[in-house]
């Protein structure tokens, strides 16, 4: 089986990780794995699997992008793949124009990744033979929104990797690494809610709950911040600085070693305003033994209900967020084990495609 996976490009995030996971595991099955982006950091890595990368600049958001159709139809065509896995809206409607020119069109699959907004827009992802949901929140917005039936969707949860995020023990090292870097959280307990710094990932409740809590606890904010949100992050390092919270706050800016960011938190939180289409961040937690907390609504209430369902806080409700926080943060009882893997997104994922071509 050939698979061809296009998206706009390969840099880390969600959508990237998962496809070099999809490709390992398509190689490791014995199957051909292509991938087109518009290139990015995880290229080498994903050649590393085995898998062949073609770069077409199909990421630049313009018009002349749908220029590129002529040339991804070519492409297809020299590859010749039973199945071609679309993971994004632009490159799905270059893609869209690319098979009307094909003589031998294969099975078209694509995947939601996201609650989408212009709907006119983002319908493109279901001009296809069959379109995986990440979660069941995902399947309701896909059919409530799209002209497709519940037999043309799968859902296929999104995965971590054990191998990042485990309960192995922290390296000491590690641990005293953190430490020296930020000593006020010594002796705290430490409340972490990671993401990107954007107004909707609730960064502003969550330093709201570290004003109702006493100084025994300590937040960390861990996430990048992207030229367009420098403002804002400005804005809330204001609110930290004028509710006097600078000595029991950190914004510790994006993290290479987050699951020992995870693995030295006594609480990993989940706030976001608008509904997570899964919520990532959360199984990652889990996976690292760690509790969580969250509003019930959205994917990341999916995860919470299956896997631990204390966390689970009504949404905005600031008297139970507060109350709940402190109870799961001196209870003992931790999450189930993690399901949410990468090897089960995978194997659901090529089962998927072998029973479609069959």
């Amino acid at each position: 089986m050939k698979v061809l996976q296009i998206l706009p490009q390969l840099n880390i995030g969600g959508v990237e990780r998962g496809t070099l996971d999809l490709s390992r595991a398509l190689i490791n099955r014995g199957h051909k794995s292509f991938v087109i982006s518009g290139g990015g950091v995880l290229v080498d890595e994903l050649k590393r699997t085995g898998a062949e990368h073609i770069e077409l600049p199909i990421h630049h958001k313009s018009l002349r992008t749908l220029s590129l159709a002529n040339e991804l139809s070519e492409t297809i065509s020299n590859i010749d793949p039973n199945i071609v896995h679309v993971r994004s809206r632009l490159p799905a409607w270059v893609n869209y124009r690319a098979f009307k020119k094909l003589k031998k069109k294969p099975l078209l699959i694509s995947t939601f990744h996201g609650l989408y907004s212009f709907p006119i827009y983002s319908k493109v992802m279901s001009f296809v033979d069959h379109s995986i949901a990440i979660s069941n929140t995902v399947e309701s917005y896909i059919l409530e929104n799209y002209k497709l039936e519940k037999k043309d969707i799968t859902i296929i949860p999104r995965g971590c990797e054990p191998t990042e995020f485990n309960k192995d023990l922290i390296n000491p090292e590690d641990r005293n690494n953190i430490l020296l870097e930020f000593p006020q959280i010594r002796d705290k307990k430490v409340l972490t809610i990671p993401g990107r710094i954007t107004k909707w990932k609730g960064v502003a409740e969550f330093i709201e709950l570290l004003s109702l809590l006493d100084d025994t606890y300590h937040g960390l904010i861990v996430g990048p911040t992207a030229q367009s949100k420098i403002k804002y992050l400005k804005k809330l390092q204001n609110k930290v600085t004028s509710m006097n919270l600078g000595h029991r706050i950190t914004f510790t800016g994006s993290r290479r070693d987050i699951s020992n960011i995870y693995k030295i938190s006594d609480v990993v939180f989940n706030l976001s305003q608008t509904p997570e289409p899964f919520g990532r961040t959360m199984i990652e937690a889990i996976a690292c033994g760690t509790k969580v907390i969250g509003w019930n609504h959205g994917g990341a209430s999916e995860i919470l209900t299956e896997l631990f369902p204390q966390g689970l806080v009504s949404l905005n409700n600031m008297d139970e967020l507060q109350q709940k926080t402190k109870l799961i943060a001196e209870s003992k009882e931790l999450p189930k084990e993690n399901i949410f893997t990468a090897s089960r997104m995978t194997s659901s994922t090529i089962d998927l495609y072998q029973s479609l071509l069959s």
